[in-house]
């Protein structure tokens, strides 16, 4: 069976690294917010091309946070309106929703599965504050766009990058950044979820960000609103990156691009060699703005296909496969139609697609596809 993620194959390159660590921590007797979370905080930053990164205990804080943060500055009021992609994962909605704010969906791109810049104005309200951009599988939404609308009405934008880790806009330049994912935007909020492309080994976040004020609330409110031990200026939370957790990824954060490079090369792979037409394959323009978390195929018989793949040793995932405004989590939203979002979800499947992958997998694969 070739593994969707080989988890234990991907860390087993770095243990000596990680033991190395996991005794330098206990030898520290440091371990909360110590130098491992100062140093990846500092190397992240950095990678991200950015001035602030604070560290987390997961991808949802780091949304919920920057969302927080935004309200305590006076820069969002509760009740504000964020506009966000209906075809995402859960956690983008309930970061806004965790944060007193009122998620409003917008469509996606069928090519890309990203939000689509051209249906933002139409959902336009005088609530409206805030975009949240999501890179979804890792590929980058269209930013300058949507920086574009949000410039002209004021709007903070924010990132959803927890599976953009590494993703460049190569030709992207504009005052509010770069060009790199964590760096397109106002705030950006990363998971480390071990499954990620840049991953640790249990959950962990972080917040990347060029504004000043901004990363001095979220710093007190990551340690129950505390700057100063035992004064707190803001009702926080309990949201601080983990040290050994930090250690690990100040491992693994140098083989990053290494590894997205090798993802990347996978999908071109896949791209230029499957050929059925019952198939429909990821849209990507070959630059570095795709990091390929995920390898996304559509088809209309997603059940019957998934089922012939495992049949024949190969492992998939659905990423996803019930829209947001379908849970039952959200009941007020369950009769709202997102005939887009619908369509995606009900024909999505994810492929194997990581770093460790062999040359022998990648084709078995591709033959097994061709054959359906």
């Amino acid at each position: 069976m070739i593994k969707f993620l080989d988890l234990q194959k991907i860390n087993a390159q770095y243990h000596y690294q990680f033991q190395v660590k996991l005794q330098s921590v206990l030898e520290s007797g440091w371990f909360i917010l110590g130098n491992e979370v100062k140093t990846f905080e500092t190397n992240f930053a950095t990678y991200c091309d950015a001035k602030h990164c604070i560290g987390v205990a997961n991808g949802l804080d780091a949304l919920v946070l920057i969302f927080k943060s935004y309200l305590q500055l006076g820069k969002l009021q509760k009740g504000d309106e964020v506009l966000v992609p209906a075809n995402t994962y859960i956690a983008s909605i309930l970061a806004i929703l965790q944060a007193d704010l009122v998620p409003v969906l917008v469509e996606p791109k069928l090519e890309t599965y990203n939000i689509n810049p051209n249906l933002i104005a139409e959902k336009i309200t005088p609530k409206t504050r805030a975009i949240l951009a999501v890179h979804l599988y890792g590929q980058l939404a269209e930013m300058e766009a949507i920086n574009s609308i949000a410039k002209e009405h004021n709007f903070l934008v924010v990132e959803d990058a927890a599976q953009a880790h590494g993703g460049k806009m190569e030709d992207g330049r504009w005052e509010l950044g770069v060009g790199k994912a964590g760096n397109l935007s106002n705030a950006a909020g990363f998971s480390f979820y071990p499954g990620k492309n840049l991953g640790a080994l249990g959950d962990a976040g972080a917040i990347v960000t060029n504004d000043d004020d901004l990363a001095k609330v979220l710093l007190s409110l990551r340690n129950y609103g505390s700057e100063k031990k035992y004064h707190n200026e803001f009702l926080g939370i309990n949201s601080r990156l983990d040290e050994l957790q930090a250690a690990f990824l100040n491992v693994k954060l140098p083989h990053l691009d290494a590894d997205n490079d090798k993802r990347r090369a996978i999908a071109k792979r896949y791209l230029s060699e499957i050929k059925n037409e019952k198939i429909t394959l990821p849209f990507w323009d070959k630059s570095n703005n795709h990091v390929f978390h995920l390898f996304v195929i559509r088809t209309e018989n997603r059940d019957h296909f998934q089922t012939y793949l495992k049949e024949n040793g190969i492992e998939t995932l659905i990423h996803y496969p019930i829209p947001p405004h379908q849970q039952k989590a959200i009941r007020d939203w369950n009769s709202l139609s997102f005939p887009m979002t619908e369509k995606i979800h009900k024909e999505v499947l994810s492929i194997p697609i990581s770093p460790i992958m062999t040359c022998d997998e990648v084709t078995f694969i591709i033959e097994k596809i061709n054959n359906y």
